[in-house]
């Protein structure tokens, strides 16, 4: 374990970048997101390019349909190490 060193993070990763990352890893576009969802295929554009709060209801809805935990969506760059040293 003496070589082991933690990976630091590269690139920081919005709510919306988590939405669009998770959904285009599973193949699914915008339009079959919002077949699954119920939401409007605008409403989840503006939501990956920032312009629209996820909140936890919407996050509720998405990670049923892509198969994760809200927190994932909502929480895509916390750290409990970086929330200890605050």
């Amino acid at each position: 374990m003496k070589d082991y060193v933690k990976a630091r993070k590269r690139i920081e990763v919005s709510v919306g970048d988590s939405v669009k990352i998770i959904r285009e890893l599973q193949g699914l576009s915008q339009n079959g997101l919002a077949e699954l969802t119920d939401i409007s295929q605008s409403t989840i554009s503006a939501i990956e390019h920032g312009r629209t709060k996820l909140g936890a209801e919407r996050a509720k809805i998405f990670a049923r349909a892509l198969k994760c935990h809200p927190a994932v969506l909502l929480f895509p760059g916390w750290s409990v190490e970086e929330e200890s040293a605050a």
